[in-house]
């Protein structure tokens, strides 16, 4: 395919893209499934493109996905709760002075969100990455606890309101907000991987010793792909949290990461394509599909067993374990969508139909 009709297939591929969401907003109510699915499925998009960033390209297993979202939702509602709704928020413990009569806008909200998550990495980033492998994946890992430790602690009771959590926390301003915020996210991450610096963590990844010998600066460039991960997930935390417009210390369990961590494993680890696409997939059975089994069943007056509530993860669980053990590449391996993919799968489709019809 020539560069010109990739621009125009990715165009018109956009295009129907908006036209869905847009239809999804115009002919769905509020409370639809649907449109729960499309914004959760986003959230978690940008959450596991940052986290393949670290893990898929640059090969730094890490399980701190959940601290730095936790960090990035509280900071940014921590900044934008209107000023006269602190009082009902912080009615127990009152207000830090400092934070009395700050109010900022939404968009600074997310920007410092990011920037705290990141300044936190750069902070934690220095020792932790002298460690390998399983090393390192424990201490990000207790770093997450850390943080979700400390928010609900007491000596935080007037920044982050302790063990109430925050809530009156300002929503989206349209319906379409998490998808554009997103979009530029995972935009700018894929420009990021095709830039020299990209080349450099796939190269770390491959071999650390060869990119070494290449020149390639090993502490620097782990210490950045650290901390332009944690900045992302530090957006994706503020993008739950004005979804869901409160948050406490449990929002961010250790569970959240592993939940993170699937989606890449199941989209692809090193496919910035199969993260989004797994996510949306991973979400919809989750919290639309696979929502009957939580349902008692009666047929034919005998009562189904099994079908209780909780009994909608357990088959969720066994799915997962089959797609892994027979799928182990995950959707899209390392690969990536491309038009030219697209165009050789039906060619060489319509040429193995034309032997046959031969």
């Amino acid at each position: 395919m020539t560069k010109k009709s990739k621009t125009i297939c990715t165009i018109i591929a956009l295009l129907v893209l908006a036209g869905m969401i847009v239809s999804v907003n115009e002919f769905t109510s509020q409370s639809s499934m649907l449109r729960t699915v499309l914004q959760l499925g986003s959230i978690y998009a940008l959450a596991a493109v940052s986290m393949n960033l670290l893990n898929g390209f640059t090969g730094l297993f890490s399980l701190g996905q959940a601290g730095f979202m936790a960090i990035g939702a509280y900071t940014y509602a921590v900044f934008t709760i209107p000023v006269n709704s602190k009082p009902i928020v912080y009615y127990l413990y009152g207000v830090s002075d400092l934070l009395a009569n700050v109010e900022l806008p939404s968009w600074v909200g997310l920007i410092l969100a990011g920037l705290m998550a990141a300044l936190l990495a750069a902070v934690i980033g220095a020792p932790v990455l002298r460690l390998k492998s399983d090393y390192f994946a424990i201490a990000t890992l207790g770093f997450s606890e850390i943080v979700r430790i400390l928010v609900a602690s007491s000596p935080f009771n007037t920044i982050t309101n302790g063990s109430l959590g925050l809530k009156l926390i300002p929503g989206y301003h349209s319906y379409y907000t998490p998808f554009i915020i997103v979009f530029i996210c995972i935009v700018i991450i894929a420009l990021l991987i095709k830039s020299s610096y990209g080349r450099a963590f796939k190269a770390i990844r491959e071999d650390e010793i060869a990119a070494e010998a290449m020149g390639i600066n090993l502490a620097r460039h782990k210490q950045l792909s650290f901390i332009i991960s944690s900045f992302f997930a530090g957006i994706s935390g503020a993008l739950l949290a004005m979804y869901l417009g409160a948050v406490t210390s449990t929002t961010f369990p250790i569970m959240l990461t592993y939940n993170i961590l699937l989606i890449v494993v199941i989209g692809g680890i090193g496919s910035i394509t199969g993260s989004i696409i797994s996510a949306f997939l991973i979400t919809a059975a989750k919290e639309w599909w696979l929502r009957f089994l939580d349902q008692t069943m009666i047929i034919a007056g005998i009562h189904v067993p099994f079908l209780r509530t909780g009994f909608r993860m357990v088959v969720f669980s066994v799915i997962l374990m089959v797609v892994v053990l027979f799928w182990r590449r995950g959707i899209m391996g390392q690969k990536e969508f491309s038009w030219d993919g697209i165009y050789r799968f039906f060619t060489r489709k319509s040429r193995k139909g034309g032997a046959v019809h031969e």
